[in-house]
């Protein structure tokens, strides 16, 4: 993932105006961010993410997903485009927008080379910053995740299984980290 000089300051507005060139272009307070199409394994992993919290959040109806391409507009210096996201349901719906579903309950990236920096650095302190109870950054390469949590310094790596409890009257959300990966070798 390349950053634009740290020169010029962009607005949500002025990445909504670029060309549709296959890239993905988020902006963190003013900082643009750009990052080339997925890799077929990166795909693969946030496929079978989508199927699993999918399945999950079926069964147990207390917030919603999206999948990238979705964007979180924040301000109107700050839009994020997640691999994928979970909000609360609004008055036991899907909320219309994240303006009305005001929070992120969780944030999953799945790291590529090019994403490796920002999604360790830029993003995890953004999504730290804006009280995110999980981000997850999986590692396919380590075949880990690492799970940060608000105001902690150092990540907890996790490889072998994960949970997510959004709601403690609720089952959690348990992935077996080694399931996932062999899914998409």
């Amino acid at each position: 993932m390349a950053m634009a000089p740290a020169t010029r300051r962009w607005t949500v507005e002025q990445v909504h105006q670029l060309p549709d060139d296959g890239n993905r272009y988020e902006v963190i307070d003013g900082r643009l961010l750009v990052s080339p199409s997925p890799s077929y394994r990166h795909q693969g992993l946030a496929r079978e993410l989508t199927v699993m919290l999918g399945q999950y959040l079926r069964a147990n109806p207390i917030a919603t997903f999206f999948p990238a391409p979705a964007g979180v507009d924040v301000s109107a210096d700050t839009e994020v485009e997640p691999d994928l996201f979970v909000v609360p349901l609004v008055n036991g719906r899907d909320p219309k927008s994240f303006a009305e579903a005001e929070r992120l309950l969780l944030v999953i990236e799945i790291l590529s080379p090019s994403s490796r920096v920002i999604d360790r650095t830029i993003k995890r302190e953004f999504y730290q910053r804006l009280g995110v109870p999980e981000y997850w950054i999986v590692d396919p390469d380590a075949k880990a995740v690492e799970r940060w949590r608000p105001g902690t310094t150092a990540p907890e790596i996790v490889s072998e299984g994960i949970e997510w409890r959004p709601d403690p009257h609720r089952p959690a959300w348990t992935l077996d980290l080694a399931d996932l990966f062999a899914r998409v070798e």
